[in-house]
């Protein structure tokens, strides 16, 4: 999500699911100002939401940026046949490891 998403998110205050595995954490002066002002712009979200959203925002980015390293096998052909080879860079540990904890962190019921 953009941090343009996320200030008109912060407008409507939508629910998020969440896990029950907390994290703590303590932040830089200036971060923890900024997290502050946040929250006094956005009173209907509290400084969780913000944090939460701010973290998740940054994880996609990374993702994002995680750069395509092509591998040595071929597992598709683009539009005009060329090969498209696997992705040997970081990204798809990122993801199956992302799966893994997601389905360890899921309530189950």
């Amino acid at each position: 999500m953009s941090f343009k998403a996320l200030l008109h998110r912060w407008d409507e205050t939508p629910e998020t699911p969440l896990t029950a595995e907390e994290y703590t954490l303590r932040l830089r002066l200036e971060d923890a100002a900024r997290v502050e002002a946040l929250a006094e712009m956005f009173p209907g979200v509290g400084r969780e939401q913000i944090l939460m959203d701010l973290l998740g925002s940054a994880l996609d980015e990374l993702a994002e940026s995680m750069p395509y390293v092509a591998g040595d096998r071929i597992i598709s052909e683009d539009e005009f046949g060329d090969p498209i080879y696997e992705d040997a860079g970081r990204t798809p540990r990122f993801i199956e490891l992302t799966r893994k904890h997601l389905a360890r962190l899921t309530p189950r019921g």
